[in-house]
């Protein structure tokens, strides 16, 4: 049984990513600081689930105010600075900022002397909200995806699961879809270097599941691709531009590369949530580059000499014209082109 990214039980409880696959570790978040920490640090991540967190998140700062009796509009202060601040954490993936804006769009409506347990109960609901909506988009995406999932092998990147989301999963949810409607197929998992998002959790949820998976290293990819044994590639998003440019995790685009040069069919999945209408391509994605160690150092074993430096971008953008389609919970984006997207975004 794969456990869920997070969950509400009197506080904002996470499920501690970086422990995993070895150790089941839930970290209470008393506080934004500590909520902030975890999102930079990834012990939450993907896109939906930090877009759920940021949620609970402010119902936590709202939970702040009322423990430092802060009165109406100092609470309400305190609350859009820590907003903003959980906003900020991560900049790629616009679910964090989208769902922190949606809870805090709550105050619109709210008299100004609202107290802050009065705040604090109507962020939390509006939080379960977002929560419990994420939960049915992935059951959506998984349907659409797996009624287009063609013969063959899949191939995925990174981890787009029940780790990554507040339900079971965007490209990841397609393919358990699949396999729970009877389908059998070869799964396999790029490794996902240099953090090994997909060999420590793609790799254990699938196993969790019960689903046979292969591990392979990124740069195996290609040879894989060209024994003919893959029918398809997944992915998830972290950004999605109007023009269906795709921010993923690093390594996606050149896993697009391929999969075209060896006529492949390379799909992404993503909530609506993930897409910014805002940025005409690609180019506008700001792209988050992490710390060196996690290049020089990967899991903490040095693999580098101390006087390398690294290039460590934790992102990268596929143009639309790699992607054979985008997978939403409104319908498949297919042709991937900026009518199409604007078409089923409006579904």
């Amino acid at each position: 049984m794969v456990p869920a990214s997070l969950r509400w039980q009197g506080q904002l409880e996470l499920l501690d990513q970086t422990l995993l696959p070895t150790r089941l570790e839930w970290i209470p978040c008393r506080d934004v600081d500590t909520l902030v920490e975890a999102i930079q640090s990834l012990r939450v991540r993907g896109a939906p689930a930090i877009g759920v967190a940021g949620a609970y998140g402010i119902a936590v700062a709202a939970g702040e105010a009322v423990r430092d009796r802060l009165a109406p509009d100092q609470a309400r202060a305190h609350v859009l600075a820590r907003g903003e601040l959980l906003a900020c954490a991560r900049p790629t993936a616009v679910n964090l900022r989208w769902a922190v804006e949606r809870v805090l769009n709550v105050l619109a409506g709210l008299p100004d002397d609202t107290d802050a347990a009065t705040l604090a109960a109507v962020f939390l609901a509006e939080a379960r909200g977002i929560h419990e909506e994420d939960i049915r988009l992935c059951t959506a995406i998984g349907r659409h995806g797996a009624a287009i999932l063609p013969e063959g092998g899949v191939l995925t990147h990174c981890n787009t699961g029940a780790l990554a989301t507040g339900g079971d999963g965007t490209a990841l949810g397609v393919i358990t879809t699949a396999w729970g409607q009877g389908r059998r197929f070869d799964v396999f998992a790029d490794e996902t270097r240099p953090l090994f998002q997909g060999a420590r959790l793609t790799a254990w949820e699938l196993v969790e599941r019960g689903i046979p998976v292969t591990v392979l290293v990124d740069a195996a990819a290609g040879q894989l691709l060209r024994t003919g044994r893959i029918g398809s590639c997944i992915v998830g998003a972290d950004r999605i531009t109007a023009n269906g440019d795709t921010a993923n995790k690093i390594g996606t685009y050149s896993l697009a590369v391929l999969a075209q040069a060896h006529g492949v069919p390379f799909f992404v999945a993503a909530p609506s949530s993930t897409f910014d209408l805002s940025m005409a391509t690609g180019d506008d994605i700001p792209i988050e580059e992490r710390a060196a160690a996690e290049v020089l150092r990967p899991l903490g074993v040095q693999a580098a000499p101390d006087q390398a430096r690294a290039y460590n971008p934790a992102f990268d953008v596929t143009p639309a014209q790699l992607i054979t389609a985008i997978i939403t919970e409104r319908g498949v984006i297919q042709p991937v082109t900026p009518e199409q997207v604007q078409a089923v975004l409006a579904r």
